[in-house]
């Protein structure tokens, strides 16, 4: 299996959490060091995600730095308990490590929430429509490039299946159901697959209608996974140049009042489920 020494966007997070910690304790990288009996390098190291940090490490220096009582400790040791090799690092070195670090991330998520408004959401796509997706991006994708991004599309599903699914929330504009990535066939298979998964207990999809006027985030595709904790949430966006991961605490906020506005002016699940029926008898 493929190895790499580059941190992935989990171990800078919990890197970043720890920097937090101690500078909001007034500690420096010195006093840690000393703390694990360590180099100062190797704090540094941690704190920026190239160095594993352990969790006895980890509670080592949250015992010192003070934190709040809310799991926020407990959350962060978790987090460096959790260094399986997940199945995303079969496609290590074959695929931009940003798509990697989406899989991961919604692995560990606790709840999903999405917002689409051009393509459907990645977690429900069939591979017809994912194939197509790839297919349009520029500088063009080789036939191998494409399969191996619709693949691991397709594995990241298996947090809605496993014996522990994630809960997922899905807001869809009525723009991204409209859109006929793949043509009439695709696009109607692939409406009916969203009516199908829409049935399963942890998924709640919800649409967007375009008489609901303008809305916050219309620009952009937005992931947000919730963690074990609120201060571990992590917001995820789309860009031309890959993913892009925020959890300052004034981005969240922000995403969070978007996502909220969405769970207002959304349709129900049933009202969905139908109206997502209707636009599939038109193709």
């Amino acid at each position: 299996m493929p190895s790499s020494s580059t941190p992935t966007q989990r171990q800078r997070r919990l890197g970043a959490e720890l920097r937090k910690m101690r500078t909001a304790a007034g500690a420096t990288t010195s006093h840690a060091a000393i703390l694990l009996g360590v180099d100062r390098t190797k704090v540094s190291n941690m704190e920026a995600g190239v160095r594993p940090v352990t969790p006895e490490r980890v509670r080592i220096l949250v015992s010192n730095y003070g934190h709040p009582g809310d799991g926020y400790a407990e959350a962060l040791v978790k987090m460096a308990e959790q260094r399986g090799v997940g199945w995303w690092e079969e496609y290590r070195d074959r695929l931009p490590s940003g798509l990697l670090d989406i899989a991961e991330l919604e692995w560990h998520a606790d709840r999903i929430r999405t917002a689409q408004t051009v393509h459907l959401p990645g977690l429900l796509h069939t591979d017809d429509y994912a194939r197509s997706v790839f297919g349009a991006v520029l500088p063009t994708l080789s036939r191998l490039e494409i399969e191996l991004r619709v693949s691991h599309r397709m594995e990241r599903q298996q947090v809605l299946d496993r014996v522990t699914p994630v809960d997922y929330v899905g807001f869809v504009h009525e723009a991204a159901l409209r859109m006929q990535f793949g043509g009439r066939q695709v696009t109607r298979d692939q409406l009916q697959h969203l009516c199908e998964a829409s049935e399963r207990e942890n998924v709640d999809l919800r649409v967007i209608p375009v008489d609901r006027g303008a809305f916050p985030g219309a620009g952009h595709a937005l992931l947000f996974a919730h963690g074990a904790v609120p201060q571990l949430d992590t917001a995820q966006l789309d860009s031309a140049h890959g993913p892009e991961f925020m959890f300052s605490d004034i981005q969240l906020t922000k995403y969070r009042a978007h996502l909220d506005w969405m769970e207002k002016a959304s349709l129900r699940p049933v009202e969905s489920r139908d109206f997502i029926h209707s636009l599939s008898r038109q193709l």
